[in-house]
């Protein structure tokens, strides 16, 4: 008997979903090795003679789930369709009501009454994300801690640049300092930057706003921003920054004015204030967490979400960023962020639209708000399986598989998958300073689906606890740098570059023992992955016909090769 309580689809959502106006992907997930063969029954539900059966691809597998899947094409945008499962032979089907151990097709009803339906594919529904994003490198800036690039915009009561980072301290980086930088990230070969706030605020951080349209002082102005934004296009490096539309500064001039005319302020409503007058002793109005200094915006009133609007496309038609990561994005309704994707991408059409959510965000990923998030589940499964090894490699895969299957294929295509952040100890801290387990992990999400980030030091060996200890200033000093782990990252990210499958590559595992083995494919070309994260020499024999090439050592590796891995190291190799 097969465990029909496993059995899992449900239409219009991450198990069935417009990939383009042509066709739809359909997903299935049953107990591990209950069903032998899937198959999906599709056709236009007006007309019967269109209908036809294929069996659906296992894709995945690991100790709880199987998982299939299909995309077929749609010709006339309608879709009806049911499940055909066999555990040896054919068992029964999986319908509108679940399962089913027969269903008769010569009532023209039943395909209303029982079979599934993607009832047409609008074209305005379907998710569209941004094509650059795919496979692309992020590089993530605490612009404060990076460079400084003109002292003189430099707070009076900055400290040394190699001090201990507190949360009151400044260092003194400016937009300057990354613009004299860019030659150095795009010698890394990033393809995107991504800055924390860049907007007039007390803290050095910048995330409590003073003015929304105004660059920090300390940072520079419009036209530096503007100037750093030309150069970083000139060398094929997109600009996102940082919005932070949950809350704003205590200094903004509209909370200021509520709490200087109380109940009367015009602004009173900008704010979810519980009673007259403000007291910050008293918090008597809502903020981002407890913390007094940034008083919460309610973005469902007119006025503000059309504030905050401008604010979005201004900044992309003066200096013409790329897109905008959304600071605590999971505690703004979700139709402001409704309005938010049609106001940036009616001004810039593959404009990356990122939220900072840290747990399941399938709310905001229906094509309708975001394109993507911080990929924090995944950061989580690196975390535990590379730094900490709590996890073994079927929990990791199983991980995975969960954060796969929460999204639509589009989706994880544009995921920003990270290791660390601003808000997140260094992985190689956590790591006990194990570099080895830093590169496995910075492969693996590399070569994986969607684009990756690396924050600022990383790639030269900079450390950190948590905040603000992972803040540190980026040591410019060469002969502080852990120069063969440079070169690695940037050998790596030359590999991620050259190669399209990366971009564009279907992902799926390869099933090896103790080693954690993958590949990308498309219609062209091949690319299989293996990391020895097991602490111990591994021997893998390749299952190839034809002949491969190692894309990290740039030989060539002959068909069926017998390869060994030390621990901590890793294989990239591509078919011939």
């Amino acid at each position: 008997m097969i465990n029909k309580y496993a059995l899992r689809h449900k239409p219009k959502s991450n198990m069935c979903f417009a990939y383009n106006e042509n066709e739809v992907e359909i997903r299935f997930q049953a107990k591990t090795d209950d069903l032998t063969k899937v198959e999906l029954f599709y056709g236009d539900k007006y007309d019967l003679k269109t209908f036809k059966t294929i069996e659906m691809e296992k894709i995945f597998s690991d100790f709880e789930f199987d998982y299939f899947v299909a995309r077929v094409s749609v010709e006339t945008k309608r879709l009806a369709y049911r499940f055909n499962l066999h555990a040896g032979k054919l068992i029964g089907y999986y319908t509108e009501w679940g399962f089913v151990e027969d269903i008769d097709m010569t009532d023209e009803l039943i395909i209303h009454k029982y079979l599934m339906h993607f009832p047409y594919i609008n074209k305005i529904d379907v998710h569209q994300v941004p094509k650059w994003v795919k496979g692309a490198v992020f590089y993530q800036i605490f612009p404060e801690r990076f460079y400084n690039g003109d002292d003189d915009l430099s707070p009076k009561d900055k400290v040394k640049w190699n001090a201990k980072p507190t949360r009151e301290n400044f260092f003194g980086g400016d937009l300057e300092g990354i613009y004299e930088k860019l030659d150095y990230l795009s010698a890394l070969g990033v393809n995107a930057i991504y800055m924390t706030p860049v907007f007039e605020a007390t803290t050095n951080h910048k995330y409590d706003t003073i003015d929304y349209f105004k660059i920090d002082p300390h940072f520079g102005d419009k036209e530096t921003l503007k100037k750093l934004v030309e150069k970083a296009h000139s060398l094929d490096i997109k600009v996102v920054l940082d919005s932070v539309f949950n809350h704003s500064g205590y200094k903004f001039d509209k909370f200021l004015d509520v709490k200087e005319k109380g109940e009367q302020s015009k602004y009173k409503d900008w704010f979810y204030i519980k009673d007259f007058p403000v007291y910050e002793e008293k918090l008597n109005y809502e903020t981002f967490g407890f913390e007094p200094k940034m008083p919460k915006l309610d973005t469902s009133n007119e006025e503000v979400y059309n504030f905050l609007l401008d604010v979005a496309t201004y900044w992309i038609e003066e200096t013409d960023i790329d897109g905008w990561r959304l600071d605590v994005a999971n505690e703004i309704d979700h139709e402001f962020w409704r309005k938010f994707r049609k106001a940036v991408k009616r001004v810039k059409p593959d404009a990356y639209i990122v939220g900072e959510v840290w747990h399941n965000s399938y709310p905001w990923l229906e094509g309708d708000q975001f394109d993507a998030i911080m990929n924090y589940p995944i950061q989580t499964a690196c975390y535990e399986y590379f730094a900490k090894n709590k996890i073994d490699l079927d929990t990791f895969k199983y991980k995975v598989n969960r954060t796969y299957f929460d999204y639509s294929t589009q989706v994880n295509e544009v995921m920003m998958n990270l290791l660390d952040s601003h808000d997140t100890p260094r992985f190689v801290t956590e790591a006990k300073g194990n570099q080895r387990a830093l590169v496995m992990a910075f492969v693996f999400e590399l070569f994986y689906l969607g684009c990756t980030s690396v924050y600022y030091g990383t790639e030269i060996g900079l450390e950190g606890k948590g905040d603000p200890d992972c803040r540190k200033a980026m040591p410019w000093d060469e002969k502080k740098w852990d120069k063969n782990l440079l070169e690695e990252y940037k050998q790596l990210i030359k590999v991620s570059n050259e190669n399209e499958v990366f971009k564009n590559g279907d992902f799926r595992w390869i099933i090896t023992k103790n080693i954690l083995s993958f590949k990308r494919k498309n219609k062209i070309s091949e690319v299989q992955v293996y990391i020895n994260n097991s602490g111990k020499k591994q021997k893998i024999k390749l299952n190839n016909t034809n002949d491969c090439k190692d894309l990290m050592r740039n030989i060539e590796v002959p068909k069926n090769a017998k390869i060994q891995l030390l621990p901590g190291d890793y294989l990239i190799i591509k078919t011939i």
